[in-house]
C-alpha cells in the first residue's frame, strides 16, 4: 500500500465521517475501513429520521418554547441517573459538554455545512410525570430537512472531496479482527478482506474471506457502532433486575452489520468497556412488510392518544403512555411475562399521530420536496407508508367493532386470549371521560397538555374523541414488539475521545467515537435517552476525536 495514513478510521458511519471531515480540514491523511461496501457509506445514520437535539433554538423560540441550557442540563442529568462513580465519571463530563454544545455551537456548526431543519419541533420522550424525573420538559426534537441521508450527506461530501484530493482512501469490505499493539501503543489494525459485494445499502452481505490485511498509522479511531443486530450480545448484557426478563422475541431496527465486534476487539487490546447493561430498545416495533435486512423492524413514533394494552388486555398505567417513558414502559410490558403489547386506536388517530421512524418511511421529507410534504400531510387519510403498513403489515388488525377487532388480535397473540367484553369495558370507561374538557384520566390530561403546544395541536395530536365513535373508525389494533436499537454503554473515553484503560489512563494511539463509545465517555445518556440525541452524540464525539487526532 503506497498510501501512508496519519489516522485509520474503523467504521464509515456518521461518527467516522465526522472525524474524517475534521482530519481532512486539518490536512491529515486518513484511511477509512469498513466491512460493508461503498453503498453503505454513512452506516446506520442513513436510515434514521434525522432527529437532532437542540436547546433554545430559533425554531423553538418561534413556536413560543422557552428552553435554556440550565433546563436541558437538568432534564439530561435527571434522565441519565448517573450512579456509578467510576463507570460514569467521564459519561457525566461528556453529558455536561454535550448539552453545552447543543445549546451553543451545534446548530451553527451543522448550518455551516448546509444542514437545515423543519420548522415544527417535536416533543419526544415526554417523561415519567415528575418535573425532576426522566423526560424532556419542552419539545426539543428537530427534524432534519432530508432526514438521515441529509445528515450523512453534509459530512460525506467533504470527505469524498478529500478522497479526490488524495487525503482520504477507503478500504471497503475490510473487516478488522485485531488492533496492532507495539510497546503498549496501538499502531494499526489487522483483519480479513471480504469478498466483494454488490448488495444494495442495508442488505446483509457475505462474510466469505478473500484475503488478509495489515495497516499502520499514528492513531486508530474505532467508530464501528453498537450491538443492535447482535441479539446474542443483547441477551447476554440484558439488565434483568432493572428491565425484567429477556424478551423471547426481538426484532432488529438496524442492519445485520451492526454486530458490536469492535467493542470486544478494543477490550482485548486494553480499552475499558463500561455500562454494558445500558441499552435503548423500543416497545413500538413492527415487522417490516417490505424488509431490507433480516427481520427488518420499523418503530412507530406515536402521538399520545392511542390506548395501550399489555398482552393480557390490561390498559397500561401512567406514565406508560405512547411517547412518554421508553424504559419504564418496557419494564411494565415485560413484567407481564410476555414480550409484546397492543395499541388500540381509530383511523383518525392513525392519520395524524402515527409517524414511522426511518428515512425510507418518510419519502417526502427525505426527498426535501416541500410540495410533496405539504400535499402528503394535508391530504385526507394516513400518509402513504403508514397506510401501507395498515394494509400489508402482519401486526395490524382493522375492524368495525370490538368483537371483530379482538378476534383478529387473538389470531396474532403470542400469549393470552383476550376477552372482548373486558377490552370494551376499559375503552368505554375512557370514552366516558371525553365529554368534558377536563378529566380524571391521566392520559387524556396528557393529551390536553400536548395540544396546548401549537406544534402538537397543528401537526401531531388529534382532538380527543370517543374510540368507539363510528365517525372516527374503523378501529385499529397494532401488535407492538420489542425492537432492538441502541447501545448506551461502550468504550470509556475522555473528552478528546481517547480510549481509556482500566486504570483510567489513555491507551496510546486508540480513540473511540459514536455508539461504540456509548456516544461519548462510555455512556453519555446514562440509563435513558432524550431522543434526537443519538446522531448528535455521533457528531459531537466524532468531532472531538477528529480535532484531537489532528492536533496529535
Amino acid at each position: 500500500m503506497t498510501f501512508k495514513p496519519d489516522v485509520i478510521v474503523v467504521g464509515a458511519g456518521l461518527a467516522g465521517l465526522v472525524a474524517t471531515h475534521e482530519l481532512v480540514r486539518a490536512g491529515r491523511r486518513v484511511l477509512v475501513l469498513d466491512q460493508e461496501n461503498r453503498a453503505n457509506l454513512g452506516g446506520q445514520a442513513f436510515w434514521s429520521l434525522g432527529g437532532l437535539f437542540f436547546v433554545d433554538s430559533p425554531e423553538q423560540r418561534r413556536l413560543g418554547i422557552k428552553d435554556s441550557h440550565g433546563l436541558a442540563l437538568r432534564d439530561w442529568l435527571d434522565s441519565a441517573g448517573f450512579d456509578r462513580e467510576d463507570e460514569d465519571l467521564w459519561a457525566r463530563r461528556w453529558a455536561e459538554a454535550y448539552v453545552r454544545f447543543a445549546a451553543t455551537e451545534k446548530r451553527q456548526y451543522l448550518y455551516d455545512l448546509g444542514l437545515r431543519v423543519t420548522p415544527i419541533v417535536g416533543w419526544a420522550e415526554r417523561g415519567g410525570g415528575m418535573a425532576g424525573g426522566h423526560g424532556n420538559s419542552v419539545p426539543r426534537f428537530h427534524l432534519t430537512w432530508g432526514t438521515g441521508p441529509e445528515v450523512v450527506r453534509v459530512f460525506a461530501e467533504p470527505v469524498l472531496d478529500g478522497e479526490r484530493r488524495g487525503l482520504v482512501q477507503f478500504a471497503f469490505r475490510h473487516q478488522v479482527d485485531e488492533l496492532v499493539i507495539e510497546d503498549e501503543v496501538v499502531t494499526g489494525v489487522r483483519g480479513t478482506v471480504l469478498v466483494p459485494s454488490e448488495q444494495p445499502r442495508g442488505v446483509k452481505s457475505s462474510r466469505e474471506k478473500a484475503g488478509e490485511f495489515e495497516f499502520r498509522a499514528k492513531a486508530v479511531l474505532v467508530s464501528s457502532g453498537g450491538i443492535g443486530h447482535n441479539h446474542e450480545l443483547v441477551r447476554r448484557n440484558w439488565p434483568v433486575e432493572r428491565l425484567g426478563p429477556v424478551p423471547r422475541t426481538m426484532i432488529p431496527g438496524v442492519p445485520a452489520h451492526v454486530d458490536g465486534r469492535m467493542i470486544g476487539i478494543s477490550e482485548t487490546a486494553g480499552a475499558r468497556v463500561v455500562n454494558r447493561d445500558r441499552m435503548w430498545h423500543y416497545t413500538e416495533g413492527l415487522h417490516n412488510w417490505d424488509p431490507i435486512w433480516p427481520d427488518h423492524a420499523i418503530r412507530i413514533i406515536p402521538g399520545p392518544s392511542s390506548l395501550w394494552f399489555d398482552a393480557t388486555g390490561a390498559r397500561l398505567p401512567a406514565p406508560d403512555f405512547p411517547g412518554f417513558d421508553t424504559n419504564h414502559t418496557l419494564k411494565t410490558i415485560l413484567s407481564t411475562g410476555y414480550d409484546y403489547s397492543w395499541f388500540v386506536l381509530t383511523q383518525t388517530i392513525l392519520e395524524k399521530e402515527f409517524i414511522l421512524s426511518g428515512s425510507e418511511q418518510n419519502p417526502d421529507i427525505t426527498g426535501k420536496s416541500l410540495r410533496r410534504t405539504l400535499a402528503s400531510r394535508a391530504a385526507k387519510g394516513a400518509p402513504g407508508p403508514v397506510d401501507a403498513f395498515k394494509r400489508h403489515g402482519v401486526d395490524f388488525v382493522v375492524a368495525d367493532d370490538v368483537p371483530a377487532l379482538v378476534e383478529g388480535m387473538n389470531k396474532l397473540s403470542r400469549g393470552p386470549i383476550l376477552d372482548p367484553a373486558e377490552l370494551t369495558r376499559q375503552i368505554v370507561a375512557r370514552d366516558l371521560e371525553v365529554g368534558n374538557p377536563y378529566s380524571k384520566d391521566l392520559q387524556l390530561m396528557a393529551v390536553a397538555n400536548a395540544r396546548r403546544f401549537v406544534g402538537d395541536r397543528v401537526a401531531r395530536v388529534v382532538k380527543p374523541h370517543r374510540i368507539l365513535d363510528p365517525a372516527h373508525g374503523p378501529l385499529i389494533a397494532v401488535r407492538l414488539n420489542i425492537l432492538t436499537r441502541k447501545t448506551l454503554g461502550g468504550i470509556q473515553t475522555d473528552l478528546d475521545s481517547r480510549a481509556l484503560r482500566t486504570d483510567g489512563t489513555p491507551l496510546p494511539g486508540l480513540y473511540a467515537a459514536g455508539e461504540v463509545a456509548g456516544f461519548g465517555g462510555g455512556g453519555v445518556h446514562g440509563y435513558n435517552a432524550l431522543e434526537g440525541s443519538f446522531l448528535g452524540g455521533c457528531i459531537f464525539s466524532g468531532r472531538a476525536a477528529g480535532r484531537a487526532m489532528a492536533k496529535e
